[in-house]
């Protein structure tokens, strides 16, 4: 019985000093290696997931032919968010303009251990009533349709990201960083391509419940802040929400202790790829939702 144990115990001898000696040698690979190469490298890793890394604010950003282009968004996405640990506010603002209904989304939240924030374009093919609206999912707008969309992100009051490009989706997401999403507030700016555009934006975000003083217009420009906290959601839902955010607390504790050899998310990123590769395709899937490709309205 002792000699098992014995053999049982320098087994776990062997493959901790043999996992130790792995960690190491990944660490001085990272560490030796130039900021140009990591950032290369890491951009040919992240490229098939749809996003980019901005390394002047250590973000993670979308791309403009990302693969969730092809699946467009729904209202119906949102409820659905907390099982799958993203908690967010969001702001669905709808109009009518050009023979069609169009919506600009904005959210703001926890993404499993990414603290982030979006602006997403989409529209039907037809104008849709009210109650359509719920369950109609929207296309992402073509290329010709993109709107020049900039925000500044703030968390307690502090700016953790600041982006602005002609975009169907722009979004900045701060890995390891753990947020309630009523800590976090966007500073959003639209440019819309004539000003009865923007006119109806500003009618649907009047809809949305922002009163028409705390929204500033210039020309085809509107500007406002989204921190507003959401709407008050049913028992079940909150304990959803509860759940979602401990498991997020917990798993960005879990990624910061793994990687606290490294300070920046292109290293932190780079480790976890060699060292724990399944740890590294998680946490790309920020949105999940797959199921249904765009459908087109008649």
């Amino acid at each position: 019985m002792y000699l098992f144990f014995g053999i049982i115990f320098l087994i776990l001898l062997f493959f901790f000093c043999l996992n130790h000696w792995r960690r190491k040698k990944i660490i001085c690979k990272i560490r030796s290696m130039c900021m140009e190469e990591k950032c290369q490298m890491l951009e040919e890793l992240i490229q098939p997931f749809g996003y980019s890394y901005v390394l002047s604010q250590d973000i993670f950003t979308s791309n403009r032919n990302a693969w969730q282009r092809e699946f467009g968004y729904c209202a119906l996405y949102d409820k659905a968010a907390p099982n799958f640990q993203m908690v967010f506010d969001s702001l669905p603002v709808y109009f009518d303009y050009n023979d069609r209904t169009w919506l600009i989304e904005f959210w703001k939240g926890q993404y499993g251990i990414n603290t982030g924030c979006e602006i997403g374009v989409y529209y039907a093919d037809r104008i849709l009533n009210e109650e359509e609206r719920k369950y109609t999912i929207f296309q992402s707008v073509e290329d010709g349709d993109m709107l020049p969309l900039s925000f500044v992100f703030f968390r307690q009051q502090a700016p953790i990201a600041a982006l602005g490009c002609r975009h169907w989706w722009l979004t900045a997401f701060l890995m390891g960083c753990y947020s309630r999403p009523s800590e976090l507030t966007m500073q959003v700016c639209i440019t819309f391509p004539c000003a009865a555009m923007a006119e109806a934006f500003i009618y649907g975000l009047e809809k949305a419940g922002y009163p028409r003083e705390s929204i500033h217009a210039c020309c085809n420009t509107v500007t406002f802040s989204f921190a507003q906290a959401p709407a008050a959601c049913g028992f079940f839902r909150k304990i959803r929400i509860c759940i979602a955010q401990w498991c997020n607390r917990f798993w960005c504790r879990i990624y910061l202790f793994v990687t606290r050899p490294f300070c920046l998310s292109v290293d932190k990123i780079l480790y976890l790829y060699n060292y724990l590769p399944f740890a590294f395709r998680r946490m790309f899937r920020l949105r999940r939702f797959k199921k249904h490709r765009r459908k087109r309205h008649k």
